[in-house]
Formats: structure tokens, sequence, C-alpha cells
């Protein structure tokens, strides 16, 4: 079967361990771990220095990372992304956190993430 052809439900058993992941790695400002689900393209842009100042930044201004709120998951030919509303312990605002990924080499990884 197509992965692309999941439900939705299908999906979010596969994106939410991933964002886990990636959300409790920057809370800990672990490179390695919050990486480890990149295409080799996203690696490459995400360095342990830039993650590092990003995690450090948004940390002081947000806080952490707290509920997250599943939205939707958009399909498209090649790949899925998927939408969140996503709370910060110092923040009252909303935010959106997306995930989009793609199939490579017989996985599922992360062609682009990101919380703003």
């Amino acid at each position: 079967m197509n992965w692309l052809e999941l439900s939705e439900s299908e999906i979010l058993t596969i994106a939410n361990p991933i964002m886990d992941n990636i959300m409790q790695a920057s809370t800990d400002i672990d490179h390695e771990r919050h990486v480890k689900d990149f295409t080799d393209h996203l690696k490459s842009v995400v360095t342990k220095e830039n993650l590092e100042v990003q995690c450090k930044e948004y940390q002081a201004k947000l806080g952490y990372f707290a509920e997250r709120e599943f939205v939707a998951v958009f399909r498209k030919e090649t790949d899925v992304a998927i939408f969140w509303k996503q709370k910060y312990t110092k923040s009252t605002g909303e935010h959106i956190a997306f995930l989009r990924l793609i199939s490579a080499d017989g996985k599922i990884l992360v062609q682009n993430v990101s919380v703003t």
C-alpha cells in the first residue's frame, strides 16, 4: 500500500512520535537526537551550532513546548504535511507546528519541520 494513502490516524501514528522526538530533543538541545529522522539535506541545514542558537532563543522568549493539538494532514503527490496548534510554557499565543514527511530509501523522513 502507498503510505500516502494511509488514513489520517495512521499518518499521525507515524508523525506524532517523530514530532515528539524533535520537540524533546529541541528542549534538551540534543542535536544528534533532533536530526535522527531528517533527510540528508535537512541534516546539512540544521547544524549543531544553528540548533543551539535557535533553541536558546525561543526558550528564553517563549519557554518550552507545551500542549500540541492536531489540526490537519495535507497530502501531496510525494509527501504529507501535518499541522498542529502549538503552545509554549511562557507564551499565551497560539503557534503553528508543521512537519513534512517523505519516503526515501524505504524510510519515512523529515523533509521540513518548524514551529512558528
